[in-house]
């Protein structure tokens, strides 16, 4: 009998690392996760180990094998995504410190890591034309003020660094031993411009400080830039024994983590119709975990102030993606929920019931939601503005703070029920702010392609629809980052001609969550109301104090 043929999908994320197989028609044989450290030396600083995330990878991959009842002959095909980290290595691949430290075992700048925010305005003053592909601007979770960063702050790195990858490329390069950068890293974080053959804009790096890397023919930075899923290389055999696999494994070009959930998501037949070119300018993939990607595609270039892009073929072969995001958004949850005098209780009491705290704050706003007109309105006088990280998008603010209006002189467990609810929907009018202003520069969104963490939430689901006016879709696979990743490798392995035809085959839509109308929307669209005001506030605050 032949032997099956897998797909294995690996996603590095913020916290940990995370494998799963999957067959031809997309559904999942095992999976498995390992954490992986994070180190904070300073406020605004976040640095991970390049080291530590491989041996995760081993980790994890051996363990879904064994969870899938695999060999490592049945894998046809490795498909890589991670956060747009930062990655140094020297010029024997060892690790090359990023870190105020000196210490070479931190040697990736995460990308929630804001120390080059002061960079970031300095390479936004240019306005450089190259900006227009940004969205108008560069944040600091982008490459380039890091780089600018390192440069003028730890220039012993600078002068032993040969090689800065962003954390995907990195994976794919220690899994084949081929320097190959993919199409989606580079043109969504490093300004490169993947259409047209434009390439890497020479005059750009030399206007912002960083000139040397176009000086070496930006060899620092990847001279081969390939679209997502094209065969990188084969697994070489030092890799394969540190996997558990076979060497010669097709390793695909990889991608960002919240891409490879679009990936996982965006493709999928609705209604019994397939997904064609133009109804996948109507879908909005949500990919939400620590932060979230709101992720929209068109067949021509829409530049959206605020919105970063539109970048060419970073999404869709072909079409051009426009990239929303909210910078804290699990991570805004849990810190409020944490952050309250209950949370250490509420911890306890889910550990004790075998639960989790969201659980149990949405039984305990279900009790809540029998005393009013509809489950949202509990949040009536709460409000929160989630800018905490500052503002991804539509703003494009990393300067901007959270604010809470409406607390009361209270601890109690439904204060935190409350609490917990207001930022759910102030994360929800993130998104229609993100969707308002998408819309305004011709995308006719009406669904939303929900996956990620985060969005296993019926609370997250139903306020987003609510507050929206969008339908909510989950996929049939909750994985869908990592059948995302597992695409890749189908289309690098050679069974599958393509992404498209890998979303088609693959991914499946799930559960339908429809917007409420009626009195629900109005009370979203008073919130909606409240939400844009408290951000005006914050500016007229800041304008008194400067005064």
């Amino acid at each position: 009998m032949a032997t099956e043929r897998l797909y294995l999908g690996v996603d590095v994320g913020t916290s940990s690392v995370r494998a799963a197989l999957f067959d031809a028609r997309g559904m999942m044989r095992g999976v498995a996760m390992h954490p992986i450290r994070l180190e904070r030396p300073r406020e605004d600083f976040v640095e991970q180990s390049s080291d530590d995330i491989w041996a995760a990878c081993g980790a994890v991959v051996r363990a879904a094998l064994m969870r899938a009842s695999a060999t490592p002959e049945n894998v046809a095909g490795i498909g890589f995504d991670a956060t747009c980290s930062l990655v140094a290595l020297d010029a024997h691949d060892r690790p090359v410190t990023v870190s105020p430290t000196g210490d070479d075992t931190w040697n990736v700048v995460v990308w929630m890591d804001h120390r080059a925010t002061a960079f970031a305005a300095l390479i936004n003053d240019t306005r450089h034309e190259v900006l227009r592909y940004c969205g108008g601007f560069v944040s600091p979770e982008m490459q380039t003020p890091k780089l600018l960063w390192l440069k003028e702050c730890l220039p012993g790195t600078w002068r032993r660094a040969a090689r800065w990858l962003d954390l995907p490329d990195f994976l794919v390069y220690r899994a084949t031993g081929v320097d190959v950068r993919s199409l989606c890293t580079t043109v969504c974080k490093w300004t490169y411009l993947g259409h047209e053959g434009r390439g890497w804009q020479r005059d750009f790096f030399e206007q912002i400080g960083l000139g040397d890397l176009a000086a070496d023919g930006f060899a620092r930075i990847g001279t081969r830039v390939r679209p997502m899923g094209e065969r990188a290389g084969g697994l070489s055999a030092q890799s394969a024994l540190e996997l558990g696999l076979v060497a010669g494994t097709p390793v695909a070009v990889a991608i960002i983590d919240a891409h490879a959930g679009g990936i996982g998501t965006i493709g999928v037949s609705l209604d019994g119709v397939p997904a064609t070119r133009e109804s996948f300018e109507s879908r909005l993939s949500l990919v939400s975990g620590t932060s979230s990607c709101h992720l929209a595609v068109a067949p021509e270039p829409r530049f959206v102030p605020g919105v970063w892009g539109p970048y060419f073929s970073a999404l869709v072969p072909g079409m051009w993606l426009a990239e929303g995001g909210q910078s804290a958004t699990g991570a805004l949850i849990d810190h409020v929920i944490f952050a309250h005098a209950r949370g250490a209780a509420l911890e306890a009491d889910a550990r004790a019931r075998s639960t989790t705290v969201y659980a149990l704050l949405n039984e305990r706003l279900e009790a809540l939601a029998m005393r009013a007109p509809f489950p949202a309105a509990i949040a009536r006088e709460l409000h929160v503005l989630p800018d905490h990280q500052g503002n991804r998008s539509p703003r494009a603010d990393p300067t901007l703070r959270g604010m809470i209006c409406g607390l009361k002189l209270t601890d109690s467990l439904d204060s935190v029920a409350i609490l917990y609810l207001a930022t759910v929907q102030a994360l929800a009018h993130g998104t229609r702010h993100i969707v308002d202003v998408l819309r305004a520069h011709g995308y006719p969104l009406n669904t939303i392609l929900a996956c990620g963490a985060g969005t296993r939430n019926d609370v997250f689901l139903r306020e987003h629809a609510d507050a929206t006016g969008c339908r909510v879709i989950e996929p049939a696979e909750p994985e869908a980052v990592l059948l995302g990743a597992a695409i890749l490798g189908a289309v690098a392995s050679g069974d599958c001609p393509g992404l498209v035809e890998g979303m088609a085959a693959m991914s499946h839509a799930g559960r339908t969550v429809e917007p409420a109308r009626g009195d629900v929307a109005r009370f979203h669209d008073a919130k909606h109301a409240v939400f844009l005001r408290m951000h005006e506030d914050q500016l007229a605050y800041r304008g008194t104090m400067n005064e």
